[in-house]
């Protein structure tokens, strides 16, 4: 089932959270709002829940408003990063509680809730209380609960900031290998962008209470609308230098850069080009052009991340196969295809070349 958010206005008192939003989420999408504390990610979900009534626009699910139901007639599932589990109830207890609230019949329990707990992979654990469990197995414990009953829509509210790198990494495939099986449609909150990438089909990033772009994973990050999105995406992130363009070149006096752009990009001041660190690569070239310092090494075990100094004090990174010959101090020089070159304007919008001129992105 599709959600649509039109017009979608919240204030708190006199501070309007979010300003006329609108996103649609297409029928057995996962999407991630993802952002800064205070973006209003969390705002959002909330009203598409229902536990926040909003102040103008509409939600529908399907074709149906929403926009004025309470919590409990719009079928949604939602987990919190908190687990809320209640703690005198077993494992099979907690997961049977919505369908004991329908009123379902003891046999029709029994059977969801065996078949939810296989799904994920929790079905030797129902007699335990969840003081006897794991933070991962606890998260499990909510997710059957949240999908039980079979929602329209599946809300995730930080599921795995409790939860320690390994068990992350093991619960956000469990999460999507879950979504995807059983076709519901799923909205992410989190402000971690690896979490954002490898789990959704598509991410709205959002900034101040609005929506600065919408797009797949892959696309977001390799084109960027603006500086605030190309800097939010990539680990090590993204390195930015200023400096202007002369005849499809930019260059950087003062830190004896040149760089060659792809054609079309009319003489302009005051640019910033942004460097992704895996695109970034040392060359064997001599002279004044290109040179950095070699300031911090870190060991990643197959690669190693370099930052490299420039010579008014910016740093840049690049990741690198690991080798021996590279130590602090070391004086390199660096490179970047013209093709992975992201390009900003003053104000942090994307320039593109494009027929000998400058052209904003929209």
């Amino acid at each position: 089932m599709g959600i649509q958010i039109n017009n979608f206005t919240k204030t708190f008192g006199d501070t309007t959270v979010i300003d006329n939003m609108n996103l649609s989420i297409g029928s057995g999408e996962m999407i991630a709002l993802l952002g800064p504390s205070g973006c209003g990610k969390s705002t959002t979900l909330f009203a598409i829940s229902g536990i926040h009534q909003i102040d103008g626009g509409s939600i529908e699910f399907g074709s149906r408003d929403v926009t004025k139901l309470p919590p409990q007639q719009r079928n949604v599932g939602v987990i919190f990063q908190s687990y809320a589990l209640y703690p005198h109830m077993t494992v099979e207890e907690n997961i049977a509680f919505p369908l004991m609230i329908r009123k379902e019949s003891k046999a029709e329990i029994k059977r969801k809730v065996t078949d939810i707990a296989k799904l994920v992979r929790i079905d030797n654990l129902l007699h335990r209380k969840p003081a006897e469990l794991s933070g991962g197995q606890q998260q499990r414990v909510s997710l059957a609960r949240a999908i039980v009953r079979k929602p329209d829509v599946l809300l995730l509210d930080e599921p795995l900031a409790n939860l320690d790198a390994k068990l992350r990494l093991e619960m956000r495939s469990e999460i999507r290998r879950i979504q995807q099986e059983t076709g519901i449609t799923a909205v992410l909150v989190t402000h971690d962008q690896v979490e954002a990438m490898s789990m959704c089909d598509r991410i709205a990033i959002m900034n101040g209470g609005r929506i600065v772009q919408v797009d797949t994973p892959t696309e977001m990050y390799h084109n960027p609308v603006n500086e605030f999105v190309a800097g939010f995406l990539g680990n090590p992130p993204i390195s930015f230098v200023e400096g202007e363009i002369q005849q499809d070149t930019f260059i950087n006096g003062v830190d004896g850069i040149q760089l060659a752009l792809e054609r079309g990009h009319l003489d302009s001041n005051q640019v910033k080009v942004g460097l992704r660190p895996e695109h970034v690569i040392l060359t064997e070239e001599t002279g004044d052009t290109n040179c950095a310092t070699v300031c911090f090494i870190e060991n990643q075990g197959r690669e190693n991340l370099y930052d490299l100094r420039l010579a008014d004090g910016n740093v840049i990174r690049t990741i690198q196969p690991v080798r021996g010959d590279l130590k602090l101090g070391d004086t390199v020089h660096w490179s970047i295809d013209s093709s992975h070159i992201l390009l900003f304007n003053q104000d942090g919008e994307r320039l593109y070349a494009a027929s000998a001129t400058l052209k904003q992105a929209s």
